[in-house]
């Protein structure tokens, strides 16, 4: 059933990191229902998307009354409701906290935006690398004396946003649960792409930390901790920190460790000999050019060098790590990660495909104790979408 079995959640539906909050509840066993603004019929092409899973869809018009009326009614029977939209767009359309608080005063009420509910920028339209471009976390990924290099959607969007309002929504729901009143979550890209640099906000204040791309320990300037082409054209991953792996890394690649043993990392405060990293990444450049990716795996894999594959999504499921921990699912044929984290008792099931946006309309609103006259009422004003 999952850990949060038994929650009652409401996703009005936005893009991207939003929905990957609700993937979040719905994976570990809250009832999440999305809220669309659009009816796709049962027979319709709709593209796969595992952001959507696990939840199933009502469409309401929430331009109309008769919409947010239904809205409102279904927040009386919620734990939590979150949106997506630019500050001050819930409120437009009529279903903003101090409403929904209205109706149920325990509820906790979520917000996701890139900038946050407040600040100069707040209203501003934006999107991750706007967001991790501030927060100080872009300009330090890149190749030294290059530009900064965008990660995917993934800081911003979905580990400083998705992630972070699920967590913040956990945590309301747990003092919600001792206090019995409701609240606002506040999730900003910019606040949890902010709070995942936290460590390297520490090195800065003692010293040991240059945030420009390409010039730190973990930003690809230590030739031990970066990737490398093999002879297949393929690549590898080294991330030989401690001076027993980068030892390690050293014998079995066949270097000479008398030559190289200044180049490693000393330790954290301690001074590094960055002369000798130059010659370094030379050796190792052309020394894993000397074999096939899967050659380098048979011989490092499992090994103290700190060692992986860089795989593709085609191929990373058929990791044998992957494969035994069952990393990944497939749901009606299409691959997707598995769940995240597990537990040992309260595990979750597994996901379904989430509905077509508002082909089960009728069947969750009766659930969610609409009547028969109620849901046709709807239909008749309009309040479906």
């Amino acid at each position: 059933m999952g850990p949060l079995a038994g929650l009652k959640i409401i996703e009005v539906t936005g893009l991207g990191a939003a929905p990957y909050c609700g993937m979040m509840l719905a994976d570990m066993g809250a009832e999440v229902i999305r809220v669309d603004r659009v009816c796709v019929p049962a027979d319709a092409s709709v593209p796969a998307d595992p952001l959507t899973r696990g939840r199933r869809s009502i469409a309401l018009n929430l331009k109309s009354r008769a919409g947010i009326e239904a809205l409102l009614q279904l927040v009386k029977r919620a734990d939590a409701l979150f949106e997506g939209f630019r500050p001050g767009v819930a409120e437009r359309l009529g279903f903003g906290p101090e409403r929904c608080l209205a109706r149920n005063p325990q509820l906790v009420f979520g917000r996701l935006t890139g900038w946050g509910q407040e600040g100069p920028l707040a209203r501003s339209a934006g999107h991750d690398i706007n967001y991790i471009a501030l927060s100080g976390a872009l300009h330090s990924i890149g190749r030294y004396g290059q530009k900064p290099v965008a990660p995917l959607n993934l800081v911003g969007d979905f580990g400083g946003g998705g992630l972070l309002l699920a967590f913040g929504m956990v945590c309301a729901l747990w003092e919600a649960g001792h206090s019995g009143r409701g609240q606002v979550v506040d999730a900003a890209m910019l606040d949890g792409a902010t709070s995942l640099m936290a460590m390297f906000f520490g090195f800065a204040a003692n010293g040991w930390f240059d945030d420009a791309a390409g010039s730190h320990l973990l930003g690809t300037a230590a030739p031990f901790y970066d990737t490398y082409e093999t002879a297949d054209e393929k690549y590898i991953a080294i991330g030989s920190l401690e001076p027993e792996f980068f030892a390690r890394l050293l014998e079995l690649t066949g270097l000479d460790a008398q030559r190289f043993s200044g180049a490693g990392f000393k330790g954290i405060g301690r001074p590094l000999d960055r002369s000798a990293w130059p010659e370094l990444r030379e050796a190792l450049t052309a020394v894993f050019r000397q074999k096939s990716r899967d050659e380098w795996c048979r011989l490092l894999e499992g090994t103290d060098a700190c060692f992986a594959p860089v795989l593709g999504l085609s191929e990373m499921h058929l990791h044998p790590h992957n494969t035994a921990r069952a990393t990944t699912i497939k749901i009606d044929g299409v691959r997707q990660p598995a769940p995240a984290p597990r537990f040992s008792r309260s595990k979750p099931d597994v996901p379904k495909t989430g509905d077509r946006p508002g082909v089960n309309s009728a069947a969750v609103l009766s659930d969610w104790g609409f009547s028969a006259a109620q849901i046709e009422g709807l239909k008749a004003n309009g309040g479906l979408a």
